[in-house]
């Protein structure tokens, strides 16, 4: 992607995922999300649950929950679109809890 700065992670289904600085920019600017970007990578990695989104078949929302956030226990969030090319994060946000879909990942 030229002009563009991302990195790779790979999910937990070993499938390569984008994250751009742009993306990361974004969600930081919520202040919920300050100092929370390493534990995007982390959810991406070792979710707790993964579901597919009932609006979008194409993108899956991953997720994790931490007993300590600057707002309480929540559950992050990041949603990821797999395009057929290229899967890329689009955001990350903290919730009270999951949205309704399909899952297809759980933590043993």
């Amino acid at each position: 992607m030229p002009g563009k700065r991302y990195r790779i992670v790979h999910d937990c289904f070993g499938r390569v995922v984008r994250l751009t600085d742009e993306r990361i920019a974004h969600i930081v600017q919520r202040q919920e999300m300050a100092g929370m970007e390493a534990e995007i990578d982390r959810v991406l990695q070792a979710p707790a649950e993964v579901r597919v989104s009932r609006s979008d078949d194409t993108v899956q929302l991953f997720y994790e929950f931490y007993a300590q956030t600057r707002v309480g226990g929540k559950w992050l969030c990041v949603v990821v679109k797999y395009a057929a090319d290229d899967a890329f994060v689009v955001t990350a946000y903290l919730t009270d809890q999951l949205k309704a879909g399909e899952t297809i990942w759980q933590k043993k």
